[in-house]
């Protein structure tokens, strides 16, 4: 029998206030009923002695002090989970909003799961294969990893999720083991559209689970949004043993919600502003993705966050690069040039990479190239810096096979179409075509029986 409660305190923003509650917990889910017939759900946020505060999902317009009756459920959020989520749209708590039926299911899950106990953690080691030459050679992601996508305002990285969404390939996954469970918060509705006809036109909406909080949506939703989608990950991972990938995209919309509601609540803030616990808390949805020792399943988990003004020392970038296990970083100057996908190569890293490739997952040049990419490039930008002080005319002979290298480099490596889905072999093997711009000599991270069978003289 659970008690009711029939008048508030006070009403804040998207926050209810009581006095005089018992026995409830934090988390807790609340059903709220207004003027005796709208029904609102919300969760405990708040309690000091019997003065307990309640987010409200929907928002707290049209709710007095005087008309709502509030009844504490005794348990935290739950969603239902079964097979029947799979090409379903749903929102930030896990209602349908395609149009659909509810999912009707015996299994209810809590969406506040725990981070992955690190004793019971298999290594990553598989590679995933993305069909975007710039990731799949240079910042290569494996199967279990947590690999975040570094963006700005106005730049492709809804387009590059997609393109990943719609040509992953992870090895031994096919259509009925492999799924992807897609969550957006803050978004706009024409974003939205873009995701959901772009999975309906490839094909892939079928193994799709869609969460998503529009950038009208209440901001209470954006924060259960990535739990939402990891607890459905979850299910599917360790319950039906099938690889997921999860993307989720703004972590800044998250991290802004977050500090609004810190701030309704009178917490002291931190760095700009944000609570001092962003980090623990970014932990709790990070850490869910990765592979169980004793399960066949795996989850990988590609977080997309743009940053404020181009600042990858900002809070959210900065505490997101110490939890995850590398980063994609895309590229202003790139983006200005029409660069697809702007990659930003050098300030990206993937840190269990070495891995996961060579002769026994990818192939046995693949370290070998990689290194001496990495370091062209990176020589690359010292020559553009001297060009712009004395003329490309007075370079070396060398510097100017370094500069037709790096720009072959972003136009015919970096550079591909928002459709092509490249295999690592033709990936490696357009690597070698631009590395051979540069004459043999300057290729000294590669050793020579490599050189002869992969170096194309001809260029």
């Amino acid at each position: 029998m659970f008690k009711e409660y029939l008048k508030l305190d006070r009403i804040e923003g998207p926050l209810i206030m009581l006095t005089g509650v018992t026995n409830v917990a934090y988390g807790e889910f609340v059903k709220i009923t207004v003027d005796q017939q709208e029904i609102r759900y919300g969760k405990v946020i708040k309690i000091e002695g019997d003065y307990v505060v309640v987010q409200v999902f929907e928002g707290t317009t049209g709710i007095s002090t005087q008309n709502v009756m509030v009844q504490f459920t005794g348990k935290p959020l739950e969603i239902p989970l079964s097979l029947d989520i799979l090409g379903r749209v749903f929102n930030g708590v896990g209602k349908p909003i395609d149009g659909g039926l509810n999912i009707v299911s015996q299994r209810q899950s809590n969406i506040n799961g725990r981070p992955i106990n690190p004793v019971a953690r298999k290594y990553p080691r598989n590679f995933i294969q993305t069909g975007i030459s710039a990731i799949d050679a240079l910042i290569t992601l494996i199967r279990g990893q947590k690999l975040p996508i570094f963006s700005g305002n106005g730049m492709a990285h809804n387009e590059i999720a997609v393109q990943i969404v719609n040509q992953a390939k992870i090895e031994g996954a096919n259509e009925k083991n492999f799924a992807v469970v897609f969550g957006a918060m803050g978004v706009r509705h024409d974003d939205a559209n873009y995701f959901k006809q772009s999975f309906e036109e490839s094909g892939v909406l079928d193994h799709v689970v869609m969460y998503l909080n529009l950038a009208d949506d209440p901001i209470v939703e954006r924060i259960s949004t990535p739990r939402t989608a990891l607890t459905a990950a979850e299910y599917l991972a360790f319950e039906q043993n099938m690889h997921v990938l999860v993307v989720i995209t703004d972590m800044t919309s998250y991290a802004e919600a977050l500090r609004e509601m810190s701030s309704i609540r009178g917490e002291v803030p931190s760095r700009k502003g944000y609570p001092g616990y962003l980090y623990s808390d970014l932990s709790t949805i990070y850490e869910r993705a990765g592979m169980l020792e004793d399960r066949e399943g795996s989850i990988t988990l590609i977080p997309i966050l743009t940053m404020p003004n181009d600042d990858i020392t900002h809070p959210i970038p900065d505490l997101t690069g110490f939890i995850t296990e590398g980063q994609i970083v895309l590229s202003r100057e790139l983006n200005q040039k029409q660069v697809y996908p702007p990659i930003a190569v050098l300030p990206s890293l993937s840190r269990l990479m070495k891995d996961g490739i060579g002769k026994d997952y990818t192939r046995e040049d693949h370290i070998d190239l990689t290194n001496q990419l990495f370091a062209a490039y990176s020589h690359v930008q010292d020559i553009w810096s001297l060009a712009q002080i004395i003329g490309e005319d007075d370079l070396s002979e060398i510097d100017k096979k370094y500069l037709e290298f790096g720009r072959r480099f972003e136009e015919r490596f970096i550079a591909q179409g928002q459709h092509e889905n490249r295999s690592i072999f033709e990936t490696l093997d357009i690597g070698w075509e631009v590395l051979s711009v540069l004459p043999v000599t300057e290729l000294d991270r590669i050793p020579e029986d490599l050189i002869e069978k992969y170096y194309q003289k001809g260029e």
